[in-house]
């Protein structure tokens, strides 16, 4: 039986590298990981520094409290301060700054702004408040979505309960990313956790139309550098197929009740990105059933959502559509080039000096998850 050391130990991650290092380049190889675990695991351990020169990690969108619009937070802001909603979401979501404050902000003035660790515990206070609106501020990938999508088929929820879905999907990023004129991206490592949900299906576009080797990885540093190898590996040998190397988690086909569990409960829809704009079928909005669950129908304007503006798009009663700008990035914060891996966190003026995790200018430095966070966390730069 392989026990999990074994995905971290000393002899078997030297015996990868010299395999790497053993692959002549034919040219420089630039490949991309779109999860912020894969980004932390590169630094946690050095991993970069272990890398032949001519191999380059970048890192992209790949965090989804990064990428939540400024107007998503705005909107829950108006909620819990006007509505007087309890605001229940995950515990990076709190910090995350906005024109009008932080959910943190708002809870210091009163609000009543919970962390949860999951679905069914926003679930669970409403039951136990049944006086009091409570949101389910749900941010995340395929991985949350299915969870959230779990509760939602209840028949039972509590009346008193709604969601403010600002959930995005991967592999609409990814091709956004190879849109860029100006950034290059050789191949790309895939999250293994969002491959167990979702299969490798919908990601078999990117070698079968882009000629773009597309590898699953899991979260160790031999799992990362497994798919590093893999990736080197097609773009020198000129092929591109989209290959698993996170067996044992990974099923192609993945978790088809989980799949099922979104299909039944969400429609996909264009969405905004924060730092990037808005992205083609990348963001989920519960179906039109569903929509007493939704927290923008139940406190916006029915009209503004039966517009189908959704998912990171639905303006806040302040606002207006024409209001939503392409980029909600504060002046002088680089977190857009960092998200989309034209820069590094040491390439932005603010890192480290005006922007740090106690008080984050930008949302790549707020999440575990976020670039600029990682970064910080692991010294990788002087100040």
């Amino acid at each position: 039986m392989i026990t999990e050391s074994i995905y971290r130990d000393k002899t078997v991650v030297e015996k990868i590298i010299r395999q790497i290092r053993r692959i002549s380049l034919k040219r420089p190889v630039k490949i991309m990981h779109v999860c912020g675990t894969h980004e932390n695991v590169i630094n946690r351990f050095g991993l970069r520094d272990l890398l032949p020169e001519g191999v380059e990690v970048i890192a992209g969108p790949g965090c989804p409290v990064c990428v939540c619009t400024a107007q998503d937070i705005e909107f829950a802001f108006e909620l819990a301060m006007k509505k007087k909603a309890v605001i229940a979401t995950f515990g990076d979501m709190i910090n995350v700054p906005s024109s009008v404050g932080s959910l943190n902000n708002a809870k210091t003035q009163g609000a009543d702004v919970r962390v949860v660790y999951g679905p069914f515990d926003a679930v669970r206070i409403a039951r136990e408040n049944p006086k009091k609106q409570v949101v389910l501020f749900a941010v995340g990938f395929e991985t949350t979505a299915c969870g959230v999508a779990s509760i939602v088929q209840q028949s039972n929820l509590p009346e008193n309960f709604s969601i403010l879905s600002s959930h995005r999907l991967i592999p609409p990023s990814m091709e956004f990313l190879l849109g860029v004129g100006d950034l290059r991206i050789d191949g790309f490592l895939i999250p293994g956790h969002v491959v167990t949900v979702m299969g490798l299906a919908q990601y078999k576009l990117f070698p079968e139309a882009y000629r773009m080797p597309t590898i699953a990885a899991g979260f160790e540093p031999v799992d990362v550098l497994l798919g590093v190898m893999a990736a080197i590996k097609q773009i020198n040998q000129g092929i591109a197929k989209c290959e698993n190397v996170y067996r044992r988690a990974v099923h192609d086909k993945g978790n088809i009740k989980a799949q099922m569990a979104i299909k039944e409960v969400f429609d996909v829809v264009p969405a905004y990105w924060r730092g990037i704009g808005k992205i083609p079928r990348s963001g989920l909005r519960l179906k039109e059933r569903c929509k007493m669950q939704d927290a923008r129908y139940r406190f916006d304007t029915a009209e503004t959502w039966d517009l189908g503006l959704g998912a990171g798009i639905c303006p806040s009663p302040a606002s207006s559509p024409q209001s939503l700008p392409l980029n909600d990035i504060n002046p002088g914060c680089s977190c857009h080039l960092i998200m989309i891996g034209k820069i590094k966190p040491l390439d932005c003026p603010l890192f480290g000096n005006t922007c740090v995790p106690e008080a984050p200018y930008g949302p790549c430095m707020v999440s575990m998850d976020g670039t600029c966070r990682v970064w910080y966390k692991y010294k990788r730069f002087k100040i």
